[in-house]
Formats: structure tokens, sequence, C-alpha cells
């Protein structure tokens, strides 16, 4: 399989290797200073590109892929919110192809899934209240993650007495905390810690007078999301329309 490769940060590097692994060519990478490549015969070629970049641009980078009639796995959060339902369209009406998941790591796939079970049991016992802190490397712009909305949904399809999340506190790279976790009974809060150079960790609180459950997943490192974004392109070139890890794993 023919890869591009829209971002070349730690990710993209991580991409590059576990692709390159798996025995695809890497024909294209567009970064920040070569942005004109988009428009290039090296990226027409491929029949995925893997884009993980940042919210600001992730819109703009898609929209560039489609133009030239290129497939797209993109990882990049913050943005998805906004544009979702141009991106269903695109890929409805115009015969688009993109790939998005907050999270493209198989054991969040796996954790997604024990955390929609969890919140169906959870719906028998209304004096757990339910709560979820995210932690992750201070260079993530987003807060909270585009992970812990995901699992936040997950939650609230399945957990009647939540109707809704809601951003609880923030804990700054230098300590500083704003923003509050007490929230309304329906409220479901997230609060999020920037610190260090951590991967990804996210817990989900069900707390009683009588003791609290708590499930985590806990990333050791990009290897994870890495396979999995690879995985992703694999299902993606042989497949068409707005797709998710839904599609890619079936739990």
């Amino acid at each position: 399989m023919k890869i591009a490769l829209i971002g070349y940060g730690k990710m993209g590097k991580e991409i590059e290797k576990i692709a390159l692994s798996r025995k695809h060519e890497i024909v294209c990478i567009i970064d920040v200073d070569n942005r004109r490549d988009f428009d290039s015969e090296a990226f027409r070629s491929a029949d995925v590109a893997i884009e993980f970049t940042a919210p600001s641009v992730a819109y703009g980078n898609c929209i560039e892929a489609f133009k030239q009639g290129v497939k797209v796995v993109s990882g990049s959060t913050g943005w998805m919110g906004e544009h979702e339902d141009e991106m269903r369209r695109l890929c409805r009406e115009e015969g688009k192809t993109l790939f998005w998941a907050s999270n493209f790591s198989l054991g969040v796939a796996i954790f997604s899934a024990v955390n929609k079970y969890l919140a169906k049991i959870m719906n028998g016992f209304p004096n757990y209240d339910v709560s979820m802190v995210e932690t992750h490397h201070v260079h993530k712009l987003d807060a909270p993650s585009g992970t812990a909305i995901t699992l936040a949904e997950g939650i609230l399809e399945n957990l009647e007495r939540k109707s809704k999340w809601v951003m609880g506190t923030l804990t700054a790279p230098d300590g500083t905390v704003t923003g509050t976790a007490r929230c309304a009974p329906d409220e479901l809060p997230i609060s999020a810690i920037r610190e260090g150079e951590v991967p990804g960790i996210h817990t989900v609180r069900y707390e009683s007078e009588a003791d609290s459950i708590i499930i985590t997943h806990d990333a050791k490192n990009r290897k994870g999301f890495a396979l999995g974004a690879v995985l992703a392109a694999e299902y993606t070139a042989l497949h068409t329309g707005f797709l998710g890890m839904n599609d890619l794993f079936h739990f």
C-alpha cells in the first residue's frame, strides 16, 4: 500500500516506522514547510493519507487531500465537533472517504467497550456517581482530550441519569488549577491534567459512600496509536465512506 503522511512530528515518525515494518511504501510526507506538495503526483499516488497534526489545520488538510482524490485517516482531535456534519456529507454525497478516530490504540478500543458495558451495568446502581480524568503531555492543545469526549459519549449513551458531559478542572503544566468538578446531577465532569510527556491516561471513576469502581487506560508510548493508525489505513484502502474504530474492531 502507498501511504502519504500529513504531519511529521513524533506521531508521524512513529507511523512511518510501523508502516515500513509492515511492507508499505511512504510516497509523500507533508509538513508545515511543504504544503504545496498536496498538489503533486507523489501525493495523488497514495492509496491513503494518514493525518496527525493540530486542530487548527486538520480540517484543511482533509479538504486538500479530498481535492486530490486521496482517502484520509485522521487522528487529529479538537476539530471534528465543528466539522463532522460536513465530513459525513462529503463522504455520503461526494464519494470521499475519511476514517476518523479520537484514539487509534487497540487498548483504548477495548477500554471503550468495557466503559460502555460498565455504564450500562451502573444504570441499576444510582448511588454511584461518575467522573473522568485524563492526563496528557504538555504539548496537547485541546482539553478535554478527544478520547475523553468519546468515552464520555459512550457513558451518556448507556447511563440514563447523565445527559451531558462538562469540563471539570484543568491542571496546567505549572500546577495551576482552574475550573471546578462540581456540576449538576445529570452532568458528567471531565477533568484534564497537562504534565511532562505523558502519552495519555484516561480514568473513569464511579464513587459511592461505600466504595469506588475505577477503570483506567494508561498508554506507555505512541507505538499502540501508530499501529492502530496503520491498521486503519489498511482497512480504509479497501472501504469507502465515513469510517471509525467501530468499523475496524467489532466488540
